[in-house]
């Protein structure tokens, strides 16, 4: 009986409430007139433009398109293209780093420059012209022609010179000292990692990433970027001292005209033309191949390791400083292995004379014959290490003496 009479009330109140709402209420005299509802309050913040202030005609203006940024934002807001067309002129802005921290702070893009071989762009898009239109394309195939030809040089001709019996004794020549072994095997290492490392980090993307792959490419090519920062100072000390060791022998003279003349005697018979200690191509080697180039190879190799106080600060000089050395560096290269070519199969004895330093009287006669000549004559030592062995110091007759043969 009680859940009936709690049934029945909450019906009477739902039938009650509806009824109750639509009854008009009473008018009231007193009651104030509407009035409009107040505008919302501002917000504060960032607002956005309203396209109806841009004037779509501001264009038609005879120096619209020398308008700053603030005239271009009176009559077009938004419009920053004369801030960006600066930017893009190279334009420097302001940056709060001094000028010894972050002498670029403030500039974006580059001014406008011409390398040799590019186009008139920004120095960055020229810099890249360069070296991806020229250095690397140019560098590779300079590399497969000197490969190409001496391949062809040494199936034509074979090997240079004829086999010698080992001398001993007096019979043998001191060609190089351990000091200039020392010097030439130390440069011989710097330069080999280089040009190992120099190739990779270069062409490596062509020719070893599809086989490796991205993530090893990018192991071996880090590795080998370090490698290539920690030889440089060697190649850098042992250059200089291959170059004060050499140089006395590297002087032009009247014989090297005759060699050069009758192209090294590679041209003819199996006679070789007569010369020095070095003939005149060993001789253009040292200089063209090696001094000069491996001095602005290394010049250039310091500042972009950033070790040359007061150069390599600013992007204008790393560019440039690249594109010496790599076309420099690629130069030489080129030139080097046609003497890694000579000093291993290309000619008979050649290496073990850098390798023991002695050669026999008959190599000597037979390649430098005029450097032969003078040792016979005790113009130059025969042995001219400081302490040579019990042996050879027996066997070795003293300077003016010639050998007993």
């Amino acid at each position: 009986m009680k859940h009936i009479m709690w049934s029945l009330a909450l019906a009477a109140g739902c039938a009650w409430g509806p009824a109750g709402a639509q009854a008009p209420a009473a008018p009231d005299a007193a009651a104030p007139a509407v009035t409009a509802p107040a505008a919302p309050a501002a917000t504060g913040g960032i607002q956005s433009q309203s396209i109806f202030e841009v004037k779509p005609d501001a264009s038609a203006d005879p120096k619209y398109a020398e308008q700053t940024n603030g005239e271009r934002a009176k009559v077009q807001p938004g419009n920053n293209a004369p801030m960006w067309r600066q930017v893009g002129q190279g334009v420097t802005g302001y940056s709060s780093l001094p000028k010894s921290q972050a002498p670029e702070a403030g500039n974006l893009i580059q001014p406008f420059v011409q390398y040799p071989g590019s186009r008139f762009t920004n120095a960055g898009e020229a810099w890249r012209q360069v070296r991806n239109h020229w250095i690397i394309p140019y560098g590779a195939a300079l590399f497969a022609i000197v490969l190409l030809a001496l391949g062809i040089f040494y199936f034509v001709k074979g090997p240079l010179g004829h086999e010698h019996p080992d001398g001993t004794g007096a019979r043998r020549i001191e060609r190089f000292t351990p000091f200039e072994r020392a010097a030439h095997w130390s440069n011989a290492f710097a330069f080999i990692a280089l040009a190992i490392s120099g190739i990779v980090m270069a062409f490596g993307k062509f020719f070893l990433l599809p086989i490796m792959g991205a993530t090893l490419f990018g192991w071996l090519t880090y590795a080998l970027k370090n490698v290539h920062n920690f030889m440089g100072p060697l190649f850098a000390v042992s250059l200089l001292v291959i170059i004060l060791t050499f140089v006395k022998d590297n002087i032009a003279n009247r014989a090297d005209f005759v060699w050069l003349s009758k192209g090294g005697g590679m041209l003819g018979g199996d006679h070789q033309v007569p010369s020095h200690r070095f003939n005149a191509g060993e001789k253009g080697l040292f200089w063209w191949g090696i001094t000069i180039p491996g001095i602005f190879v290394v010049a250039t190799g310091l500042v972009l390791d950033k070790l040359i106080p007061g150069f390599g600060d600013v992007r204008g000089d790393m560019q440039i400083a690249h594109m010496i050395h790599a076309t420099l560096a690629i130069w030489m290269m080129a030139l080097i292995c046609g003497h890694i070519y000579m000093g291993t199969v290309g000619m008979r004895g050649a290496y073990k004379a850098m390798r023991t330093g002695y050669v026999s009287e008959g190599w000597a006669k037979e390649h430098h014959e005029l450097w032969y000549d003078d040792v016979q004559a005790g113009k130059i030592p025969r042995q001219r290490s400081a302490n040579p062995s019990a042996a050879d110091a027996a066997a070795t007759p003293s300077a003016g003496q010639p050998a007993q043969v």
